[in-house]
């Protein structure tokens, strides 16, 4: 193939450890005074105090900003942005999982250029420059630390994204130290997601090129042996660098080459019902991948022969997505989180305003073929 273009974060650090440094890596970046942007949750395990410690002894000052919420509302985006403004940081660092990541690039890019967040919804819409900015997963699933795309849930609930190369990061850091203590549900639905990104970015029909495919391929190898690894032994250290590097390869797929029906399906779910990204993803998949097969049969057997032993079977890694989504740790059904018959069409409807996302997808998705895919998974 001829005539595509690959992006992605230009410095990523990956070692155990590796946040320990962080100071000295904002310092590098001409950082003076960093906002930490986080969550409750993670401020409560105690991970942000050796991190502001190595920031002191680096003689760079922080400020804490831990009130990210799970798929960010714009309020919390815009709080963020104002805090920092009022702080006088120059440099921004995300820390945790997705959400706090897309709530850090966005504030980069809003103190760094002051804009409407309700505008830049889309694609290269946004203007620069932004604030220095590093990002720290703390999960092993969305790849936000190498993608463009920060995700935000509107008033209306409907989740849209700003997509713009402004938002890659100067630096991703890659520490498994991180994700050791998150829980076997957690570690789920993250590595699910990871996995999505992976096979929706071969699959895709948009932008897919020789580089998004050797890197999704890459991580469904990480990926695919390693969540079982993990969810039976969260403390294996081994096993959660290999699903953290994963999830990073599959985010500079799907950064690239863009994911499709999976996401779009995913969205709604995520915007009404406030369940997890990954596990709206988790929910849909098996519906999806059935679905989309008469049009990638030949690049679910590429993925199959990477991961499957001794099979090329299309078929085969239909099931065995199916299968390993029903060994997880989490929900498996959309009425097992809240969801009623009655709101399948309104699910239906939001989706097909996923229009972005839609259009990558390997086969046309109408109304009435998204309203049967939520029915199966119901």
């Amino acid at each position: 193939m001829i005539g595509y273009s690959f992006e992605t974060t230009p410095r990523i650090v990956c070692d155990v450890g590796a946040a320990r440094s962080l100071g000295a890596t904002a310092a590098t970046l001409g950082i003076r005074h960093a906002l930490l942007v986080s969550d409750a949750g993670l401020l409560a395990t105690g991970l942000l105090d050796p991190i502001e410690a190595s920031f002191a002894a680096a003689g760079v000052a922080t400020t804490r900003f831990t009130d990210v919420l799970a798929d960010p509302p714009e309020a919390v985006v815009r709080a963020a942005a104002d805090f920092a403004r009022a702080a006088g940081v120059d440099g921004v660092v995300g820390l945790g999982g997705g959400s706090s990541l897309d709530t850090a690039k966005l504030v980069a890019l809003l103190v760094g250029a002051p804009q409407d967040l309700a505008t830049i919804y889309g694609i290269g819409l946004a203007r620069g420059p932004r604030l220095p900015l590093i990002q720290v997963p703390t999960t092993a699933g969305t790849g936000s630390e190498v993608t463009p795309i920060s995700i935000v849930t509107t008033p209306t609930h409907e989740k849209k994204g700003v997509v713009s190369a402004l938002l890659l990061p100067d630096v991703a850091v890659l520490d498994a130290e991180l994700t050791l203590g998150l829980p076997p549900r957690v570690t789920a639905m993250t590595g699910i997601d990871a996995m999505v990104h992976a096979i929706e970015a071969y699959t895709t029909r948009s932008k897919k090129n020789p580089i998004s495919d050797a890197l999704a391929i890459a991580a469904m190898r990480l990926l695919f042996p390693n969540i079982r690894r993990v969810i039976a032994d969260g403390g294996d250290l081994a096993g959660r660098a290999a699903m953290l590097q994963g999830a990073t390869l599959a985010g500079m797929a799907f950064a690239n080459a863009p994911v499709g029906a999976v996401h779009a399906l995913a969205y709604p779910i995520g915007g009404h019902f406030h369940v997890p990204h990954g596990l709206s993803n988790a929910l849909v998949l098996g519906p999806v991948m059935a679905f989309n097969r008469p049009a990638c049969d030949t690049l679910y057997g590429e993925i199959a022969a990477a991961i499957l032993p001794g099979t090329s079977a299309a078929a085969d890694l239909v099931a065995a997505m199916r299968d390993l989504v029903a060994e997880m740790p989490m929900e498996q059904r959309l009425r097992d989180v809240g969801i009623t018959e009655d709101d399948l069409d309104l699910l239906a409807t939001d989706a097909m305003k996923v229009t972005r996302l839609l259009v990558n997808n390997p086969r046309e998705v109408t109304h009435a073929d998204a309203l049967a895919l939520y029915r199966e998974a119901f």
